[in-house]
């Protein structure tokens, strides 16, 4: 798929609320059901931080949409994401709207993306054939930054070079590689495994507001109307 087919588009990651998430969760809060609400709320509770993954460069929306999906499906809060040369695109009749319910972080450079990282405390991890560690391994860890690279290329050197390890997919068979978005689902779900959700209350209730308001129709209208 390319960038510009129809169903291509361009997730924003630099997303802000227009109102303090308090106001946004009072407001916006009041017209979903209390049923889709606790929903919301079940979900957020589940959400984990201790598993980033890093899609860099990806060039492929149909990929790009997958891991987000399968990040979703699997309890990920945050995805950090180095765009490519011609930016980062997704695919709406893949990603299913799982960009709503992400916090997606973009980078300008992988060297950028790799200090922010550091500076959150997460080690980073990238795949290798020759990898020393398995998904399972990553599961034992506190927290890490897994990275998905290039379709093509894999990872850049720049994150290869700033990584704390590397980790292989085990395969029985004659192929030696994985498509990205693949590699990504069995990795993320190994490692996520039965990690408890661990959001504090106060990142539950942001996160809740976010979502409220990604999810919303004309939810910038509505929260300007209540005013």
């Amino acid at each position: 798929m390319r960038r510009y087919d129809p169903d291509a588009f361009q997730p924003d990651l630099h997303a802000v609320l227009p109102a303090p998430s308090a106001r946004v969760i009072k407001v916006l809060g009041a017209v979903v059901t209390e049923a889709r609400l606790a929903r919301i709320r079940g979900v957020i509770a589940q959400r984990t931080r201790r598993v980033v993954p890093v899609l860099e460069g990806l060039s492929d929306p149909h990929n790009g949409s997958a891991i987000l999906r399968s990040a979703d499906a699997f309890g990920i809060s945050d995805v950090h994401i180095v765009p490519g040369e011609h930016g980062f695109f997704a695919a709406r009749t893949v990603s299913k709207g799982a960009h709503r319910w992400l916090d997606l972080h973009g980078h300008a450079s992988s060297e950028a993306c790799a200090d922010a990282l550091e500076a959150l405390g997460y080690p980073i991890y990238v795949a290798s054939m020759e990898g020393a560690l398995r998904p399972a391994d990553l599961a034992s860890l506190d927290r890490c930054a897994i990275v998905f690279g290039n379709e093509r290329h894999g990872p850049s050197e720049t994150l290869r070079r700033r990584a704390t390890g590397t980790y292989a997919v085990p395969m029985r068979g004659f192929v030696e590689s994985l498509n990205v978005s693949v590699a990504a689902a069995i990795t993320l779900h190994g490692v996520v495994a039965d990690r408890p959700g661990d959001l504090d209350e106060a990142d539950q209730e942001a996160l809740l507001a976010r979502m409220l308001f990604r999810s919303i129709p004309r939810a910038a209208e509505i929260l300007a109307e209540a005013e």
